[in-house]
């Protein structure tokens, strides 16, 4: 193997350029998703009495609203309720995982390709089987982004319901006697913001397969076999 020598032409060029908006891209993907906490609020007034209580849950990644209990504030007991047994609906884990994992072997991918263009693009080029390699990752990162992103985004829709106007109705308490207003719930912004370059990922990973192809033995089979034909001379025709 040869050995290391930096050159930033590659990052002049679109296989590199792009792979580096890939690698800045994959760091909003999973950093708005996986670093977002929020809260719904509501407020509940018991049947003895006219004043409003608050009571809150909590949730964030990796999104177990069926783990997100409501708390009262400062520990105060409201309506004579254990509002500690009452959670939020649904466990939307498995799509936000399954995104935010996804991202960060992106984002690492993305440095190692990153270092073997900078650093060995002679082997690279050189090579039949590392752009070959580069090639089928680059196609199957496409399409997982499509795949996780989409389940993500069903998955947000989800969580804005479960979190939004129609847990007054959900909740026992509220269905008892107690009277319960929604209150307000975090905003979803960064959340939106992850789906959106959950999709500008897709769109750049399958504009960069292009890239990546040009570089196989795929797009130009003929300058394999010319090279090794180099030096070789024909036998004589037969009269």
């Amino acid at each position: 193997m040869s050995s290391f020598q930096l050159n930033l032409n590659p990052l002049k060029e679109p296989l590199g350029f792009i792979k580096v908006l890939e690698w800045i891209a994959s760091i909003f993907s999973f950093a708005t998703c996986g670093g977002f906490k929020g809260k719904t609020e509501i407020q509940v007034t018991c049947p003895s009495s006219t004043d409003n209580k608050t009571v809150t849950a909590t949730f964030g990644y990796p999104f177990r609203l069926n783990e997100a209990s409501f708390q009262t504030p400062q520990g105060v007991n409201v309506c004579q309720i254990d509002w500690k047994r009452h959670v939020l609906i649904g466990d939307y884990s498995s799509s936000a995982q399954f995104y935010v994992t996804f991202a960060v072997f992106v984002f690492l991918y993305c440095i190692a390709a990153l270092l073997l263009y900078v650093g060995y693009m002679n082997l690279y080029r050189d090579s039949r089987k590392l752009p070959m390699a580069d090639f089928v990752v680059t196609l199957i990162a496409t399409f997982l982004w499509l795949v996780s992103t989409s389940a993500w985004a069903k998955a947000l829709t989800d969580i804005k319901i479960a979190t939004g106007h129609n847990i007054v109705q959900e909740l026992g308490p509220c269905n008892n006697g107690v009277t319960c207003h929604f209150g307000s719930v975090t905003s979803m912004g960064s959340l939106n913001v992850s789906v959106i370059f959950g999709f500008l990922n897709m769109i750049l990973w399958g504009g960069n397969a292009w890239f990546v192809y040009k570089e196989t033995s795929l797009h130009s089979p003929s300058n394999t076999s010319t090279s090794h034909s180099q030096g070789v001379v024909s036998p004589p025709s037969v009269m």
